[in-house]
């Protein structure tokens, strides 16, 4: 149910991609104001990560995804109804509200339900299934567009969020002990799993001022706001526009794209666990993200297999950046899992917010006033001079990974003496 409510989630970030020719035409808007609309999802995302993850850390994640679902479903059947653009801007900033509640309150399920040998990994699996909502997002959506309007489908995903709300409330519990069973920390031969001491505003300070959590914020900004930014919005009109992409086979890069997204998130939190490492894993996948996005720009590509190359590898290696929210339990407190990681993933969103109209808005100053059926038509260079962007803040952001801190996959803060991993099965 929380993977399911999850790849939800994706679907409404990266939506906007393939409904931006239709949306600038409903609204007739320019690229900047289509870029505000898409970030009012991520501002508000962003805004909220902190109090989702003092609701996962308090309330628990059944009551957190059960209400983030059904304003999700409210927000999206607004987003779809909306006359105006003011309106539609309600609608998502709605649909941000509630789903900024999912990961926090997933991954803090994770970390009361999985051994610790085994949390990168599922924090991966949730990954990968978010990535197939973002790919249901793009050729699928594309293709479902063909037969309805954008307006009915929003609704529709609307619908169906309340049915995952309703689901949720009567399948999801908190933790192992609400159903009779030991936690996991007494399976691996530990003590009882440790809980919340002190109010949370109390246990939020004590997050917010853990240094060690601080740079996989930074590093969120810029590498996961690159990648949402043109996986979300950007990227369909760029490879249309500038790399002469036929307007049916664009949104195919996006599916590749999200696709390797999922894989990437599989193996990323699989092979960490693997090796035992994280900082390292995480530096060489930023690397190969950065390496992607300059190749995107300064390879002589029009689309094709080199073209589609790129595209995987960028999400490959991009959605590399979910070790942030690993170490971020790994540096805290166990019981404050939620917040710490709810922290973190705040930058990733925020940097989104951020570029995503920073980038639109570079384009309007180079645009040179070309409309094609109502739509703004940007150039190659226009494009190449907001991707530019891009580039700047994952560079930067790649140096924030240098100062993580490593934790060899256990929580640094608590001492536990455990079972060997070899001589535990768990069901």
């Amino acid at each position: 149910m929380l993977l399911l409510a999850y790849l939800q989630n994706y679907f409404h970030r990266t939506a906007p991609g393939v409904l931006s020719s239709d949306l600038m035409a409903a609204f007739k808007t320019s690229g900047a104001s289509l870029g505000a609309l898409a970030s009012t999802y991520f501002y508000v995302y962003a805004a909220m990560q902190v109090p989702s993850g003092v609701i996962a850390d308090t309330l628990g994640t059944r009551v957190g995804v059960t209400l983030a679902s059904v304003i999700a479903g409210i927000g999206s059947i607004v987003f779809g109804l909306a006359p105006t653009l003011a309106v539609a801007s309600v609608g998502r900033l709605m649909v941000g509200f509630g789903v900024a509640l999912l990961f926090a309150s997933t991954v803090k399920c994770h970390s009361r339900w999985f051994p610790a040998r085994r949390f990168a990994t599922m924090v991966g699996v949730t990954v990968l299934v978010g990535n197939l909502g973002a790919v249901l997002s793009a050729t699928p959506l594309a293709a479902l567009l063909t037969l309805f309007s954008w307006r009915t489908v929003m609704v529709g995903v609307g619908i169906s969020s309340f049915a995952v709300a309703l689901l949720t409330f009567s399948v999801v519990r908190n933790r192992p002990q609400d159903l009779g069973f030991p936690s996991v920390y007494e399976l691996e031969g530990g003590e009882p799993e440790p809980e919340r001491e002190q109010h949370w505003v109390h246990d939020l300070w004590s997050v917010l001022w853990n240094k060690r959590i601080w740079p996989g914020f930074l590093a969120n900004l810029g590498l996961g706001g690159g990648l949402f930014a043109f996986m979300g919005l950007w990227g369909v009109g760029f490879l249309r526009d500038a790399c002469h992409v036929s307007p049916d086979t664009a949104p195919d890069y996006m599916s590749v794209m999200m696709f390797a997204c999922a894989a990437g998130a599989f193996f990323f939190g699989w092979f960490s666990d693997r090796v035992g490492r994280r900082k390292s894993v995480l530096l060489g996948g930023a690397s190969i993200y950065l390496a992607a996005w300059l190749a995107l720009l300064y390879l002589p590509w029009q689309g094709g297999i080199l073209g589609y190359f790129i595209v995987a590898a960028m999400g490959f290696s991009g959605v590399g950046i979910l070790l942030t929210n690993v170490l971020a339990k790994e540096v805290s407190h166990p019981a404050l899992a939620g917040m710490a990681v709810a922290w973190v993933n705040t930058g990733n969103f925020l940097g989104t917010a951020l570029l995503q109209p920073i980038i639109g808005w570079v384009l309007d100053r180079t645009w040179d006033g070309k409309m094609a059926e109502g739509v703004r038509v940007y150039s190659e260079m226009d494009y190449h001079n907001g991707f530019l962007v891009v580039i700047a803040v994952t560079a930067a952001s790649l140096l924030c990974v240098v100062f993580l801190r490593e934790t060899h996959c256990r929580n640094i803060t608590v001492s536990m003496q455990t079972k060997d991993a070899a001589e535990i099965i768990l069901p």
